[in-house]
């Protein structure tokens, strides 16, 4: 017990050495012993010869014109360089046919069926026939299995499954699309 009253007055004799070292050095008004000659008078703003002095300010270059900020496209949260403007393309110059003509390409095509809105999630061995793939597609509504010919939706025929790919197309044949297992 007296062993660890010894040492809690040790240590509190020196932490109030340090404190007393520490106020003393820090003492306003006490020229510091490091900070002497030429080099520490222009640092503190002290003349050489010992007394203090002022810096030299040019007031007139501070109340001088500045330039005005300029409008930047620069992005500092970007690290490349900016990509290039899109090339100038003047429309296509379309002639009318006139009247009692026939335009060269024929008559007008019917527009495109739009895409075909099913995923690909995957395949799966046909337990009915070995060998056999059955594909299993998916959309907003529900999730199609089917296998090559068969019609999904009522609406799309399977043509061909693949490893990672499915070929679909509309029943009267057009609009065939390929449609990986990625999403793409």
């Amino acid at each position: 017990m007296a062993r660890n009253r010894q040492r809690e007055l040790a240590l509190a004799s020196v932490a109030i050495l340090v404190l007393a070292t520490a106020v003393w050095t820090m003492r306003p008004g006490r020229p510091s012993a490091r900070a002497s000659g030429p080099a520490a008078a222009a640092a503190t703003g002290a003349a050489p010869g010992g007394g203090t002095g002022t810096a030299q300010v040019n007031l007139e270059a501070l109340g001088g014109e500045r330039p005005e900020p300029e409008e930047s496209v620069r992005n500092p949260f970007r690290f490349k360089a900016p990509p290039a403007p899109p090339p100038v393309v003047s429309p296509p110059v379309v002639k009318h046919p006139q009247a009692g003509q026939v335009p060269a390409g024929g008559p007008p095509q019917p527009p495109a069926p739009p895409r075909i809105t099913l995923k690909y999630i995957g395949d799966m061995a046909d337990p009915a026939k070995p060998g056999a793939k059955v594909a299993i597609l998916s959309d907003a509504r529900g999730v199609y299995y089917g296998r090559e010919g068969e019609v999904i939706e009522g609406r799309y025929r399977i043509v061909k499954i693949g490893v990672e790919s499915v070929d679909l197309a509309y029943l009267d044949g057009r609009g065939r699309q390929t449609i990986r297992q990625n999403g793409q």
